[in-house]
């Protein structure tokens, strides 16, 4: 038999991730900092919308706030509306 572990998660100890963003994430194969880090919030996104998922434009900014170590409401105006505009490619 042939035992497959999943790596441990540590999605959620990420700023703004909690266990639904986790559980998200790691259907795409996301479980730690520098997976997310190797595929951007924006990458992110759109993976998940191509596994069916419905994520949303707060997920993106939730994403890019955990990668900056800061709440998504802090990220600067500038952030968000370039994180729109690629999201929404």
């Amino acid at each position: 038999y042939l035992i497959v572990m999943k790596p441990k998660s540590e999605i959620a100890s990420l700023k703004n991730l909690g266990p639904k963003s986790e559980a998200w994430l790691n259907a795409i194969g996301i479980y730690t900092r520098d997976d997310l880090q190797k595929i951007g919030a924006v990458g992110a996104f759109h993976l998940l919308k191509l596994r069916g998922y419905n994520p949303s434009l707060v997920l993106v900014y939730a994403i890019e706030g955990a990668l900056r170590d800061v709440h998504w409401n802090e990220l600067p105006p500038h952030i968000k509306a370039k994180l729109q505009r690629e999201a929404a490619d």
